[in-house]
């Protein structure tokens, strides 16, 4: 907490408040003292800001209201109803002002004091990430996971530990996003191992940042069996929304489309292609297109063989089919009658 700010630390209320009542003290015998020649008034703005951080709301009202009466009683100049009221609104909106400040101040930490408990008491691993792919905050769990050369996984790069979930914030800093996938991780041993990770996305004034929490299910895999890289190269698992989302993308239908064949949410849709980006290390539909013909050719369920259903537009579908590097962009085997002489 900046230096300033511990001037409101609950230790400090006795003390700052009798500071506070010396110098609205003071103030009123040198304004009665100079009264003839200069007013002092405005001065009483500065022991009401220090004490309102620990006075309720009616009552910094109440000293704003009382510091502009000892103002007018003291002033030269005449009476008037008119400046004494724009006097205390003065003094009490500054007190109230400063007030509301330290008291979202006091809420903040309370609640980052909170979080930082759940955290380090969790048993999962769990981590949060800022802007730059540092990981800014790190529990126990964690710290046993990942096993970071020199202890200490705070200011780490999550790169280095699990790059999937760093490719995932740099993508998503626009928005927030809420996901969860598989990937591999790797230990500060060299040791890898499978993760399941959930994460979101959000923001903390401008920068984005991402909160994440991490398994090992490196002994779950290996229990059941599931496609994995030992099948094809660069292949990573998918699971069954994955897999008949990634069919309807490469038969060229939009999110909506998709969302309204599965019955499920467009941002459910939108969710699962992050994940595939994620997993197969791609930015664009495009590449991801070309990625699922090359290693997941297995997933892509043929259509009925009377339609030829193409990523390419018409007009190339059949010019798509003279060349076996291309042919895995369709998914139905055309009639014999359909195929070019």
């Amino acid at each position: 907490m900046p230096p300033l700010e511990r001037i409101w630390e609950d230790h400090n209320r006795t003390l700052v408040q009798i500071i506070s009542g010396a110098i609205i003290t003071v103030i009123a015998l040198v304004d009665w003292w100079t009264k003839p020649y200069v007013s002092l008034g405005f001065l009483y703005l500065f022991p009401i800001m220090l004490a309102a951080g620990f006075l309720p709301r009616w009552a910094i009202v109440l000293s704003g209201a009382s510091c502009a009466g000892l103002a007018e009683v003291f002033s030269s100049l005449d009476r008037s109803f008119t400046r004494l009221s724009l006097e205390t609104l003065a003094l009490a909106g500054c007190g109230l002002f400063v007030a509301e400040l330290v008291r979202n101040r006091r809420m903040i930490q309370e609640a980052g004091d909170r979080f930082r408990a759940l955290v380090e008491t969790s048993p999962a691993a769990i981590v949060t990430v800022d802007e730059h792919g540092f990981i800014e905050l790190a529990n126990l769990a964690a710290t046993q996971l990942t096993t970071p050369r020199d202890g200490h996984l705070v200011k780490a790069p999550i790169a280095e530990f699990l790059p999937d979930l760093h490719r995932a914030l740099r993508w998503e800093q626009p928005h927030q996003f809420r996901a969860s996938m598989q990937c591999q991780g790797h230990r500060g041993n060299g040791e890898t191992f499978t993760a399941d990770v959930w994460f979101s996305t959000y923001k903390e004034g401008l920068s984005s940042k991402l909160a994440a929490i991490i398994a090992d299910v490196t002994e779950e895999v290996n229990v059941v069996p599931r496609t994995s890289t030992s099948e094809h190269d660069g292949r990573t698992a998918l699971h069954a929304r994955e897999s008949d989302v990634l069919r309807l993308l490469v038969q060229g239908l939009a999110n909506k489309e998709i969302a309204g064949r599965m019955e499920i949410s467009e941002s459910t849709v939108k969710n699962t292609l992050q994940q595939l980006f994620a997993k197969n290390n791609v930015r664009t539909r495009a590449q991801l297109v070309r990625v699922a013909i090359e290693r997941y050719r297995d997933h892509l369920t043929p259509a009925t063989p009377s339609r030829i259903e193409c990523a390419f537009p018409a007009s190339k579908a059949r010019t798509s089919l003279r060349t076996h590097s291309q042919v895995g962009y369709c998914f139905a085997h055309p009639r014999a009658s359909e195929l070019p002489e």
